[in-house]
């Protein structure tokens, strides 16, 4: 684990140090000085939010961006906010979490050979990293995926932004990906070949809007996980 771990380490540790985008910058930042009345008390991460997950997973999950009042509070991806409440959850009961709330840094969560990460690691203003920033944020992304390389069987991508800049990340890393790019869709997959098989799963993220409405329900996630954790956790 050490040799996978102290790479993963330094990257986490780079990427929280990041200022390449002025307008990512100043809404993080912003964000975190002013905050929500219900975390008036706390005192904001409001840095780019690095990946979480053991060094050497052979499943990775791709989100969008850190939420302004979650991870850009908490420092960690998918935590503090609805939308962690309704992954980790799942996680949880398909076996890839210790326990089903992620809430803070230091409390206890760990995950089982799943690595959590994002295309963009600064909270973005309406949730809406623009293409460029996505650029700018991409080789964060391409370096987190060849640290796991070795180990990766399986990527599941969380939306449609993920789903467009995860697969040119993997094509640049030597994965073989279909052009026309295969297009998104909730239960999608994919077999690539390159350094190794790689199975590549698509979901709907677990935005509020999409989970307050049904558009993802819970049993439509545990299904999806479960299919990715299948291929991955294969001893």
């Amino acid at each position: 684990m050490t040799d996978f771990a102290a790479p993963m380490a330094a990257l986490d540790a780079a990427v929280s140090e990041c200022r390449a985008c002025p307008r990512l910058v100043a809404w993080r930042e912003e964000v975190a000085a002013t905050k929500r009345a219900a975390y008036a008390g706390e005192e904001y991460w409001g840095r780019p939010v690095p990946g979480f997950g053991p060094a050497d997973a052979s499943l990775a999950i791709v989100g969008l961006a850190p939420a302004a009042h979650g991870g850009n509070r908490t420092g960690r991806m998918f935590t503090g906010d609805r939308s962690g409440d309704v992954l980790f959850q799942a996680m949880y009961d398909v076996g890839l979490a210790s326990q089903p709330t992620s809430t803070h840094l230091g409390d206890g969560l760990e995950l089982r050979g799943t690595r959590v990460t994002a295309p963009v690691h600064c909270a973005p203003p309406d949730n809406r990293p623009t293409p460029a920033e996505r650029n700018t944020c991409s080789p964060w992304l391409s370096r987190e995926l060849e640290l796991l390389r070795p180990r990766l069987r399986a990527v599941l991508v969380l939306g449609a932004f993920g789903w467009q800049a995860t697969l040119p990340v993997l094509a640049e890393a030597g994965w073989r990906v279909p052009v026309p790019r295969p297009k998104f869709g909730h239960g999608a997959e994919l077999v690539l070949h390159g350094p190794s098989k790689l199975r590549v799963f698509g979901s709907y993220h677990v935005s509020q809007r999409n989970t307050q409405t049904g558009k993802l329900t819970p049993a439509m996630l545990r299904d999806v996980l479960r299919r990715a954790a299948e291929v991955a956790l294969v001893d």
